[in-house]
C-alpha cells in the first residue's frame, strides 16, 4: 500500500512537458500497459499518459474482472491465450498484488444447438493452445455443486465447455500495477488532463490539445474507452464502432464458495465470487447504443431472473451495488489495433465486453508497434484496414454473453 501511495504522489507532482516522444490518450488498462511495456521492453520513457479523470475511472474500473481465452476464431484464441499467460506472471513481474486467481470457466449449454457450438469451441481452443474441454451435466454438478441441472424447470443443462485456465484479477490493482511500473521508469501519468483536440501538421498528427496547453508528440495513441469515435474524428478517421452500456451488479457476501466462473451464452449472464465473498453478476451489453453508466431495473430484473434459474442460492442474496460500463463494439465484434491511415495517429479500441482480459497482450503489442513501426503477429490481424480489405474477424459468440 505504501508503494501505491508513493506512486500516487509521484503522479500528482507531474506537470506536463511541452513535448513527448509518445502521448497516450486514456489512463485505463490499455493506455497504462502500453506505456509500461514501452518503458520496460523498449526503453522508451519519454511518454505521457493523459487521463481525463482519474486512473482507471472508466471501463477498467467498471468491468467484471474475467480473464479467458475461449474464443471462437484462431486469431482471437491465440491473442487472448497469450494475454492470459501474461496475467499469470504479472504479479511477479510488477511486484504488485493484483489478486490473480485461476478458477476455470464453465459455459453452460441448454440446447443441442448450443452443445454443438461449445463442442466446436472446445476443439478450436485446443487446436490454438487454450485448454477447454467438454463436461457432462453430472461432471458439472460435481465441480459446481450449487448448479441446478433442471435450470429451474425451464433451462435444462445439457452440458458445458470448461475453460480450465479462466481466471480473475482485481481490476483497479491491475491498472495501478501498470501505472506504478511506468511512472517509476519515467513515464508521466497525468490525471485530470482531458484531450480536447489533435494538433496537425498537414496530414500528420503531431500532438494534442489540452486545457493545460498543447503537447507535441511524435506519436499519439488513442486508448480511450467510450469516446473513441469523437477522438478519431479529430484526426478525420471514421471508425466502425458503436458504444453500448454493459450492466453488472454485486450482492452481499455469501460464505459458501463458488470457486469457478459460471456463464450461459444462451441466457446472456454470468457470475463469479469476489475475494470479499460477494457475487459479481453480469450480462450482455444493452442493445441500445448509449453513453450511460447507470443500470436499469429492466436489466437487473432480466438477468437476475435468468442467473437464479441456474444457481438457485442467489435468490436469497441482496443486490448491493449496480453499474454499467460503456463498451465500444466494432462491426465484427473484434478489437481494432494499430494504424489509422493518418500518420502519427494510432488506436486501440473496439474492446467491447472483453477489454480487461486483453490488457497485457494489447499493451505489449501496441508498444512493439510504436517502438518498431511494425505490428507484431498477434495483433496484425486486428488492424483497421481489415474492413477495407473485407477480412473481418467475426466473433460475436465469444462475447461470453451473446
Amino acid at each position: 500500500m505504501t508503494r501505491y501511495v508513493d506512486t500516487l504522489l509521484q503522479i500528482l507532482r507531474h506537470d506536463p512537458k511541452s513535448s513527448y516522444d509518445v502521448v497516450i490518450v486514456g489512463g485505463g488498462g490499455h493506455g497504462l500497459s502500453t506505456a509500461y511495456y514501452l518503458a520496460t521492453r523498449h526503453g522508451i520513457t519519454n511518454v505521457a499518459v493523459l487521463e481525463a479523470d482519474y486512473i482507471a475511472s472508466g471501463n477498467t474500473g467498471r468491468n467484471t474482472t474475467i480473464i479467458r481465452a475461449n474464443y471462437g476464431i484462431p486469431e482471437a484464441v491465440r491473442f487472448y491465450q497469450h494475454s492470459l499467460e501474461m496475467y499469470q506472471g504479472l504479479e511477479e513481474e510488477t511486484g504488485a498484488a493484483i489478486l490473480h486467481q485461476t478458477r476455470g470457466i464453465f459455459w453452460i449449454a441448454h440446447t443441442e444447438t448450443s452443445m454443438r457450438t461449445e463442442r466446436a469451441r472446445a476443439a478450436m481452443n485446443t487446436a490454438c493452445g487454450a485448454r477447454t474441454v467438454m463436461v457432462s451435466p453430472a461432471e458439472l454438478k460435481e465441480l459446481v455443486p450449487q448448479v441446478d441441472l433442471t435450470g429451474g424447470g425451464r433451462y435444462p443443462v445439457l452440458g458445458a465447455s470448461h475453460h480450465l485456465e479462466g481466471a480473475t484479477a482485481r481490476h483497479d490493482r491491475v491498472a495501478w500495477a501498470y501505472a506504478s511500473g511506468a511512472s517509476q521508469r519515467g513515464v508521466h501519468v497525468l490525471e485530470h488532463t482531458p484531450v480536447t483536440g489533435l494538433l496537425r501538421d498537414g496530414d500528420r498528427v503531431v500532438g494534442v490539445e489540452t486545457p493545460r496547453g498543447p503537447i507535441a508528440a511524435g506519436v499519439v495513441l488513442s486508448a480511450v474507452g467510450g469516446r473513441v469515435t469523437a477522438m478519431a474524428a479529430h484526426a478525420g478517421v471514421r471508425l466502425p464502432v458503436r458504444t453500448h452500456p454493459l450492466h453488472a451488479f454485486v450482492t452481499n457476501n455469501y460464505e459458501q464458495g463458488l470457486g469457478a466462473i459460471v456463464a450461459s451464452t444462451e441466457l446472456s449472464c454470468y457470475v463469479s465470487q469476489t475475494e470479499r465473498g460477494q457475487m459479481l453478476i453480469g450480462a450482455e451489453f444493452d442493445a441500445q447504443p448509449s453513453y450511460s453508466r447507470q443500470s436499469s431495473f429492466a436489466a437487473l430484473r432480466s438477468y437476475s431472473y435468468k442467473i437464479t434459474r441456474i444457481l438457485p442460492f442467489l435468490r436469497d442474496l441482496r443486490i448491493l451495488r449496480t453499474w454499467a460500463g460503456i463498451c465500444d463494439i466494432s462491426a465484427d465484434f473484434s478489437p481494432i489495433m494499430g494504424a489509422t491511415g493518418v500518420d502519427g495517429f494510432l488506436i486501440t479500441t473496439g474492446w467491447g465486453t472483453w477489454g480487461f482480459k486483453a490488457i497485457p497482450a494489447g499493451g505489449e503489442g501496441m508498444a512493439e508497434l510504436i517502438a518498431t513501426g511494425r505490428p507484431p503477429a498477434l495483433i496484425a490481424p486486428f488492424g483497421l484496414d481489415r474492413f477495407r480489405r473485407d477480412h473481418v474477424l467475426a466473433d460475436q459468440g465469444s462475447a461470453g454473453t451473446r
